[in-house]
């Protein structure tokens, strides 16, 4: 069972920057498509960004667009995010994802994927 450990969240300033690290020990992540998922506070969890297993492909919500990408290496996903604004504040998840697919907002989680902690993300002045 894929399992990931994410890092690399805090509090930063609108039009910050931040970089956000997943980590899956033991795997290797050339098999798996992945996305990044994020909870606000009252808010169903989003996908983000995906990217698929070979790395060749990856897609973006709206929302994002423009500001977050997507990369991975052998055992860790990041996910760098420039021009951040206060409606990005939530937990950051990764997850296996089923595929990477055009709309974002359709990715599911794979049925073996496992849900970490996550890291939170705030964006305040």
């Amino acid at each position: 069972q894929l399992q990931f450990v994410e890092s690399g969240g805090g509090l930063v300033q609108p039009g910050g920057s931040l970089r956000l690290s997943c980590a899956a020990s033991g795997f290797n992540l050339d098999y798996y498509a992945i996305g990044w998922f994020r909870q606000a506070p009252g808010k169903e969890r989003e996908g983000i960004l995906c990217i698929s297993s070979s790395g060749g492909t990856t897609n973006s919500a709206d929302s994002v667009k423009g500001r977050f990408t997507i990369s991975k290496s052998k055992n860790t996903v990041s996910l760098q995010m420039n021009y951040l604004k206060p409606e990005d504040t939530a937990i950051y998840y990764c997850a296996q994802v089923t595929y990477c697919p055009t709309i974002v907002a359709t990715m599911t989680a794979a049925r073996t994927a496992s849900w970490g902690r996550g890291t939170q993300v705030t964006v305040s002045s």
